[in-house]
């Protein structure tokens, strides 16, 4: 409407050899690119109506020319808006439905549970993307809270599923396995069988690395089985530790090709003592100088704060480091066992 007002201005003030009046028609079509058809369709008809008017005050501006291109340019113009609302509203229910999977996939988990407090981050790496191969996931069980964190190779559709079913796997078979080498040997179960429903040319290397850890109820410790998965750090008192394997286990979905060996490691768990749990979107994040996100070093130069703050500071850190452009999805649990003195 702006751009029309000052056409029809510029056309009455000017001399009527610059012929602003020929620029008309270019209204209805920016108006295609915001607006619904029917108001395309009424700008047109009152450009139409304003080359009229001009043709009344100047007899020479070639009216009935410039009057065709603006009802060319106005269904034109009309059926484009048309198409627009269309793809708008596809891409509205696209994303509706990939918020729900989302809540299904990685629903949100409460800030804590028993004494153990819990907090999540999932960036992922396009921008308009909900969901991808990064999975999390915490349950309080009769063993303790256990927790799950990990990434499926691959990107789209694919690596989603996979992720789904390593999800429901883990949901069922933390209720009722003691161990976390039986939790494990679920998961193997999941991916496999998901694996072999959905073949592809990529079936071999379909995996996910995973990392599973349990609090038992009063703290102390946890346990921590890590199938390839990057170490989680243990925050105390302003020191860091990489909580690295003592052996290492295979991925989900290569134990039938390297052997079915699962290790667990116990570390002690201290009042006040935090967890951090990330996938490798974390630490592969580049730098302009093509060097990774030093998280250790990262972490050290924290002060002491709450899981939340924490994991906000770090996406932050996340986005400056990388310039505003992830090149891979990005999860991560910050766990902390409080300090009740």
């Amino acid at each position: 409407m702006i751009v029309t007002i000052l056409i029809t201005a510029l056309a009455f003030s000017t001399p009527r050899e610059i012929a602003f009046s020929r620029l008309l028609p270019a209204a209805p079509a920016l108006a295609a690119a915001m607006w619904p058809v029917l108001p395309t369709i009424l700008l047109g008809a009152f450009c139409l109506l304003i080359m009229i008017g001009l043709s009344f005050a100047y007899t020479d501006l070639g009216t009935p020319y410039t009057a065709a291109a603006i009802v060319a340019v106005t269904l034109a113009a009309a059926y484009a808006s048309h198409v627009r609302i269309q793809r708008e509203e596809t891409l509205l229910h696209v994303r509706l439905v990939a918020d729900a999977a989302q809540k299904v996939l990685l629903r949100p988990l409460p800030h804590r549970i028993e004494d153990v407090e819990i907090e999540s981050l999932y960036v992922a790496a396009q921008e308009q993307a909900r969901i991808g191969g990064d999975f999390y996931e915490a349950v309080d069980t009769p063993f303790g809270v256990r927790l799950l964190i990990g990434d499926v190779r691959g990107k789209g559709l694919a690596a989603v599923g996979a992720a789904s079913a390593v999800i429901s796997s883990f949901r069922e078979a933390v209720h009722d396995q003691p161990d976390l080498r039986g939790v494990a040997h679920r998961l193997e179960i999941g991916i496999s069988r998901h694996s072999a429903a959905y073949p592809a040319l990529d079936l071999p290397e379909r995996f996910a690395t995973a990392l599973v850890a349990e609090i038992p109820h009063g703290g102390g410790r946890v346990r921590i089985l890590n199938c390839g998965h990057p170490p989680p750090l243990l925050v105390r008192r302003g020191e860091i530790r990489v909580m690295e394997p003592t052996c290492p286990c295979p991925p989900l979905n290569l134990a039938s090709l390297v052997g079915e060996h699962y290790c667990v490691d116990t570390f002690v768990l201290a009042p006040g003592d935090e967890l951090l749990l990330y996938t490798d979107g974390v630490t592969e994040a580049r730098g302009r100088d093509g060097e990774f996100f030093p998280l250790p070093e990262w972490m050290r130069e924290q002060s002491p704060m709450p899981p939340r703050e924490l994991l906000d500071r770090l996406h932050r850190a996340l986005l400056h480091y990388s310039g505003g452009r992830l090149e891979d999805d990005i999860a991560v649990l910050a766990v902390r066992w409080p300090d009740t003195r």
